[in-house]
């Protein structure tokens, strides 16, 4: 691929497929904008900790997207063609609460541009609203069956249950996309959501009864659980003074992802599976310390868990 400065790079290892947006911030000092939406964020926290990572989202023809776009720029991130697109680019506009938590209101289109692929990354994820949210999720999952059994696959739905609409459509929407998945992570929200009554060791089962060969459920500072067909492994997650939660979940997940691109055994067992856990809620404890989705270099990771070991 060619970048805006005209020098060739190689392809992507990782492709990240989802939703680029404007966070609208409310604080006491009136709104302040940041990049966001999951899949940004996922692919800006990839590549935050080196990995050689693509973006296929889409974007407005305005300075919101030109944001994006210098966002994306400051960790090596690929903008894959055929973003431009839109009328405007997305956004979401956040509330936060005594405790951190953001609540978003959105203004979003997703129209994923059609592509036909050619190369094959050793990663493809994708998630959130660009999974949910047509004409575009259509296409992902379209993607998703291409390149399945050829790289290993990722998925986070992160629900948005006020945008994604009805909760049984919702629901066999989200089975239908996991299905194609080698790993899938949850918050303990969004099993409870998808799943009412269910526990989240019931969902997360559930889930790898779908075909899937790992589930991750995240719970906050309670931690979060990892499933395969052969192992359970609880993983604490690390003390912090938290500033907000915003872009917790993907910077777990971006962490996850590096952390299958560094090991091709990709067994799933119980000392792999708490290895990813263990380096993906290092990532999320040290976002959460600070405002914003603003997900740890490689440099800080590593003393992280240098520090936790």
């Amino acid at each position: 691929m060619t970048t805006r400065s005209g020098t060739q790079r190689p392809n992507p290892d990782v492709v990240v497929v989802g939703e680029s947006l404007i966070d609208i911030i409310t604080t006491s000092v009136g709104p302040v904008e940041f990049a966001g939406g999951s899949g940004l964020n996922v692919a800006y926290g990839l590549g935050r900790l080196g990995a050689n990572t693509g973006l296929l989202t889409v974007l407005g023809a305005d300075p919101r997207a030109e944001a994006i776009r210098q966002h994306l720029d400051s960790a090596a991130v690929q903008l894959l063609p055929g973003a431009t697109r839109l009328s405007h680019t997305s956004t979401a506009t956040a509330s936060l609460d005594s405790t951190g938590s953001a609540e978003y209101a959105f203004d979003i289109e997703w129209t994923m541009p059609r592509v036909s692929p050619t190369f094959i990354p050793k990663v493809l994820h994708t998630g959130s609203l660009a999974t949910f949210l047509e004409p575009g999720a259509a296409h992902v999952r379209s993607l998703m069956k291409f390149f399945s059994g050829r790289c290993v696959i990722t998925y986070d739905p992160n629900i948005r249950s006020h945008i994604i609409g009805d909760h049984a459509q919702a629901q066999q929407t989200f089975e239908a996309t996991a299905c194609l998945a080698n790993v899938v992570k949850l918050s303990d929200e969004d099993a409870v959501w998808l799943y009412p009554g269910l526990g989240t060791a019931d969902v997360a089962h559930r889930v790898l009864d779908l075909g899937v060969q790992v589930v991750a459920v995240t719970a906050g500072a309670e931690g979060s659980d990892l499933y395969s067909g052969s192992a359970q492994v609880h993983v604490p997650a690390p003390k912090v003074t938290v500033a907000d939660t915003v872009g917790a979940g993907d910077s777990y997940m971006s962490s996850f992802i590096a952390g299958i691109l560094t090991d091709s055994r990709l067994d799933f067992e119980e000392e792999q599976l708490r290895r990813l856990g263990t380096m993906a809620a290092a990532a999320a404890g040290i976002t959460v310390t600070r405002h914003g989705a603003n997900p740890p270099t490689a440099l800080e990771l590593r003393e992280a868990l240098a520090v936790a070991s």
